[in-house]
């Protein structure tokens, strides 16, 4: 039975995203290991590989649902559980996107805003511009407020069991 060490739910996502990049280098280390030319030898041993993937994987599996534990039970100031602040920040990153894309397009960005000759067409912005650049910045502020509550709870709380 492995013994669970107490520590903040900041330390557990580093580990977690750790584990993650351990279980991708050994998928790629396990392919290229694979198969190999007769009369020759591996480059390593793709079963042991096996083996150590199946508990680098085992360990993520086992840190992933004590973080969704730890985050479901967390309440955030104003935000509900730290899984909700989540979601809410994921969304608001999703909005800034769309918003600041919108504004982007609509003011011509990356493309020529002038005409060469009066025969050529004239670009006219179909949504307006500045607000959709307040708008962007107002969601940016709010995405920071949102991910400064979640930062400052990963290295408050402990992580669950």
């Amino acid at each position: 039975m492995a013994i669970l060490v107490p520590m903040k739910l900041a330390e557990a996502l580093a580990l977690r995203a750790d584990a993650a990049r351990r279980a991708e280098q050994l998928r790629t280390r396990i392919t290229a290991s694979a198969r190999y030319q007769e009369g020759e030898a591996p480059a390593e041993d793709a079963s042991a590989l096996l083996v150590e993937a199946g508990e680098v994987l085992g360990e993520l599996e086992s840190l992933i649902r004590r973080i969704n534990r730890t985050n479901a039970a967390t309440e955030v100031t104003g935000e509900g559980t730290l899984t909700d602040a989540l979601a809410r920040r994921d969304v608001l990153r999703m909005r800034h996107g769309v918003v600041t894309a919108a504004a982007n397009a609509a003011a011509g960005d990356g493309q020529r805003g002038y005409r060469q000759l009066r025969s050529e067409l004239k670009m006219i912005p179909a949504l307006p511009v500045a607000e959709l650049r307040r708008q962007a910045d107002d969601l940016a502020r709010q995405l920071r407020e949102v991910d400064t509550l979640i930062q400052r709870s990963n290295w408050e709380v402990g992580l669950l069991d």
